[in-house]
């Protein structure tokens, strides 16, 4: 049971690191900062599995994690735009899709069929999109377009990076594929810096501890995560689990989401009953998928 409770743990997670990184954006903090110090703390937390232990493979196979990782940051950077832009309730839902997206690429790529239920959760993962869509944006938000757009856009990425996780792990062992990869995102989202070190190196005032708590929570969700993926080789199922966050993310925002400066509580109980009602088709979609497995 431990390769569902790790997804759950982490969808938990990810919706609090988001709320983090939301309020950090609202209070100036600019879109390729977050992404730095998000994937800077993904490398160092994901260090730490390098005690698991392993042997290197063959250097022909060293493209691997280095393809990956690049996904991962395209999807990092989608996601985030998806978050600063639009709204978190209608986001972090979207991204749910990527389970379907998995069970896709993962058909593609490893040689799993989709089954006729799969497409069911398919099109009630659409409805579900559709109804998250409903209604207006947060005072001072961006909107439900940014949102559902990036946020899909976000799911696809990371749901091809899963796929690919899920390929070639095996060969390399949990704990020296996953750290190469996240060192190649941190590398990759680094050197970009040095063009524009002195704007990076200045933060306003209020916002480095949203910042720095957000980029923790989503790199120690992301541990737990992609780990499983990677340790477990389910890809599809634990995304299954994983999606639950776009429930988790309509609650949060609704009970607590002020806490964090977020204003997507004042757009009033009908808009979020229809976004709760759109979450909850997600996660039937998600039961559906379970039940299918």
């Amino acid at each position: 049971m431990a390769y569902l409770l790790m997804p759950f743990a982490s969808s938990l997670l990810y919706v609090f690191g988001a709320l983090f990184l939301k309020e950090a954006s609202t209070r100036g903090v600019g879109l390729w900062r977050i992404t730095v110090v998000t994937n800077v703390a993904f490398g160092l937390v994901f260090s730490l599995l390098w005690l698991l232990g392993g042997q290197l493979p063959a250097p022909a196979l060293w493209f691997q994690p280095a393809v990956v990782a690049g996904l991962f940051l395209i999807g990092q950077v989608l996601a985030l735009v998806a978050l600063q832009r639009g709204d978190v309730s209608v986001a972090t839902p979207v991204m749910g899709v990527k389970v379907i997206l998995v069970a896709l690429f993962v058909t593609l790529f490893v040689g799993e069929r989709v089954s006729v239920p799969m497409w069911t959760a398919a099109a009630l993962s659409s409805a579900g999109i559709f109804f998250l869509s409903r209604g207006g944006s947060a005072p001072g938000g961006g909107g439900t377009g940014p949102a559902l757009i990036f946020g899909a856009l976000a799911a696809a990425a990371f749901a091809l990076f899963d796929a690919l996780v899920q390929k070639w792990s095996p060969a390399w062992s949990t704990g020296r594929f996953l750290p190469i990869l996240m060192g190649f995102v941190a590398l990759y989202s680094i050197v970009p810096t040095a063009f524009f070190w002195k704007r990076m190196k200045t933060i306003r005032e209020g916002s480095g501890r949203p910042l720095v708590l957000g980029a923790i929570l989503v790199a120690v969700q992301g541990v737990l995560l992609i780990g499983s993926v990677a340790h477990y080789g389910k890809a599809t199922t634990i995304n299954v689990v994983y999606s639950a966050r776009g429930l988790w993310s309509v609650l949060a925002v609704w009970a607590v989401g002020h806490w964090f400066g977020n204003r997507e509580r004042d757009l009033g109980a009908a808009v979020f009953r229809t976004r709760l009602f759109g979450a909850a088709l997600l996660l039937a979609a998600i039961v559906l998928v379970i039940v299918a497995r």
